[in-house]
């Protein structure tokens, strides 16, 4: 199952099964779904715009993305980062055991399947920069501001 919603930070392909939410896809293409979604698909559309209207700062979706047992493990440390707060590819690869593992932490950051709900856009730079994002920096910039209150950041003031 799959519908294109309208958010702030562009179109997204929200993606998932009987069970579970499988994919977010951000700078989707096409139309906007119609009518009512079914199953996983209504709750998730349902907590996104909680989420992009400011009431929402936790998920509580059941997840099945798809990848390495490896990219799991840093996928489920992601979801540890609370709204609102940064973390480091370092401090993330210390999480799951596996110091000297940052390159790789940063390589399973950018393979996410599902963006904004498994929060990678949480991960900054060691030196406190912003660092890739699959929807680009300034969604990226937004997400962050969003989540902090920094309303102002948001409209470019």
């Amino acid at each position: 199952m799959e519908r294109l919603i309208d958010s702030p930070v562009g179109l997204l392909k929200i993606e998932g099964d009987d069970r579970a939410v499988t994919g977010i896809r951000l700078n989707a293409k096409g139309r906007v779904s119609s009518g009512r979604p079914a199953g996983v698909l209504a709750e998730l559309e349902h907590q996104l715009a909680a989420y992009f209207g400011g009431t929402l700062t936790v998920f509580d979706l059941p997840l099945a993305p798809k990848g390495t047992p490896f990219q799991r493990e840093v996928w489920e440390a992601l979801q540890s980062i609370p709204f609102g707060q940064t973390t480091t590819y370092g401090r993330i690869a210390e999480t799951i055991g596996r110091p000297d593992a940052v390159r790789a932490v940063g390589a399973a950051n950018g393979q996410n399947p599902i963006p904004i709900v498994i929060p990678c856009h949480r991960v900054i730079g060691a030196s406190g920069s912003l660092t890739g994002f699959g929807g680009g920096l300034e969604m990226k910039r937004w997400l962050l501001a969003h989540e902090s209150g920094q309303w102002s950041m948001l409209s470019g003031h």
